[in-house]
């Protein structure tokens, strides 16, 4: 998965958004104005930022070389992910969905009611 393939799939998921509060050239994907991952480049290779499970952040930075503490996050909840083709896609879009998944767990009831009335529990949380 390269860094244009991450974004069609960050904007895939149900009502997400692209906005630029950083910079022109780092989208943020966003879900009812909560983060639930970024885009940016280093030395012309795609970084994706996604929100995560505290233990299973570790392990999967354990699994995956490419997988680092979140770059300008807290570590504990944010993991990178270098996106240099070391990682399968569908690994990937795992992450991302576990990503947006989690955001929206907190989201505020009505807006979290609203996203599951609208898409299905399904397709919102993957379970």
């Amino acid at each position: 998965m390269n860094g244009e393939q991450a974004r069609t799939y960050f904007l895939s998921c149900p009502d997400a958004i692209e906005d630029f509060p950083f910079s022109a050239d780092t989208p943020v994907f966003k879900i009812k104005g909560k983060m639930f991952g970024f885009l940016r480049y280093k030395e012309n290779i795609a970084h994706i930022n996604l929100k995560c499970n505290p233990d299973e952040a570790r392990v999967i930075r354990d699994i995956f070389e490419a997988v680092l503490p979140g770059y300008h996050m807290n570590k504990e909840h944010w993991n990178t992910v270098i996106l240099n083709g070391s990682i399968p896609t569908e690994e990937i879009e795992n992450m991302i969905d576990t990503s947006y998944s989690l955001v929206v767990r907190n989201l505020r009831k009505i807006d979290r009611l609203a996203l599951e009335i609208k898409y299905g529990r399904q397709k919102i949380y993957g379970n």
